[in-house]
């Protein structure tokens, strides 16, 4: 549960110096994710919902951490920051509350204040309200809150839709790469979705491509 102490020091960081990304208004994406996104990049101020994959998440942020953005997640007991450094995600700019209790409204508020992304997990039975709250604090902070779920309002949606293992053979092998598809839906420029493959830390394989009617068709993968 967060203590009193520890939204203080929340409150804190939030007071604190701006966000040590500078005043972009677009934050960087590894290539892959940015040919599928409308602005190939995350927009300040935009709420992302993902789902379908945790490395898919920590691909999400690697980009902008490695270009200096401050990242929190919240409420991701099973985060593996072993996985994170290994995806790219900086540590030195990772902050974590694993477990925030009940008010973690509070806790992601108070991050949205300070960070350049705060990603939160909800817990199962949270109120919309709650949602609405951060999503519009998120706006008006210039953050971007990033959702692992379903999330009303979301902006942008970006789902693992099917994975892939390389090296498997029947009965025989060891994994060597998993292969995500991925596809972005939302609002605006992003009602069209749009799919491309990743693998490993982030690097685009085959794109995947529209059919005549507009839904996405998977190309086999290639692997170098």
């Amino acid at each position: 549960m967060a203590s009193a102490a520890a939204l203080g020091a929340l409150q804190e960081v939030a007071r604190g110096p701006a966000r040590r990304a500078g005043d972009i208004r677009l934050l960087p994406v590894v290539s892959a994710l940015a040919a599928i996104l409308p602005e190939a990049g995350l927009r300040r101020g935009t709420t992302i919902g993902v789902s379908g994959s945790a490395s898919l998440l920590l691909t999400l942020l690697s980009g902008p951490s490695q270009a200096g953005a401050w990242c929190a997640v919240v409420g991701f007991a099973h985060l593996g920051l072993l996985a994170a450094a290994e995806t790219g995600v900086a540590l030195e700019r990772l902050a974590l509350v694993p477990v925030p209790g009940p008010r973690w409204p509070v806790v992601v508020a108070a991050l949205l204040d300070a960070m350049d992304i705060v990603v939160v997990c909800p817990p199962a039975r949270s109120r919309p309200a709650d949602g609405r709250r951060l999503t519009a604090r998120a706006r008006e902070r210039g953050a971007v809150l990033i959702t692992v779920g379903d999330w009303e309002g979301a902006d942008l949606r970006v789902v693992a839709v099917e994975r892939r293992w390389e090296g498997l053979g029947l009965g025989h092998g060891q994994v060597r790469a998993a292969n995500l598809l991925v596809e972005v839906s939302g609002r605006g420029a992003a009602r069209r979705p749009r799919r491309a493959w990743l693998s490993g830390p982030g690097e685009a394989l085959a794109p995947a491509a529209p059919d005549a009617a507009g839904t996405a068709r998977t190309r086999p993968v290639e692997v170098a």
